[in-house]
């Protein structure tokens, strides 16, 4: 069964950092692109970042361009997708969903039905 989990969400200040993981079970992403979207609530899921397979390339969101970093560690037996989270504001608060896209799909994308592995979620709350 293949599962992306995520972790390292929680409650921060304005201004403060998170760092989030993203760790697959079952299979790795070795060959695909990942991507980190969010859903704030009430709003809809939107795109925050993309890594490409090899993490040379990377897309971001204009909202959180210069405040947060993907990366991704491709090790033979392991496959952890990241996102730094830094400068956070009240706006950031949601939950934030880890995903990958088709297997030979190596490339970034911003579109969400471009992704078909998702974890279930990991809630990040910024204080003000």
């Amino acid at each position: 069964h293949v599962q992306l989990v995520e972790s390292g969400g929680g409650l921060v200040q304005a201004g403060g950092s998170l760092r989030l993981s993203c760790a697959a079970s079952g299979r790795t992403f070795n060959h695909n692109a990942m991507g980190w979207f969010r859903q704030a609530p009430g709003k809809e899921r939107e795109f925050v970042a993309a890594i490409s397979r090899t993490g040379v390339g990377t897309s971001y969101a204009d909202f959180v361009k210069g405040r947060f970093t993907m990366s991704r560690d491709n090790a033979e037996n392991t496959d952890t997708a990241h996102l730094q989270m830094d400068s956070l504001n009240a706006e950031d608060t949601g939950v934030y969903y880890c995903a990958a896209r088709r297997e030979g799909y190596t490339v970034t994308s911003t579109n969400e039905y471009d992704y078909i592995y998702w974890g279930q979620g990991t809630q990040v709350v910024v204080s003000s």
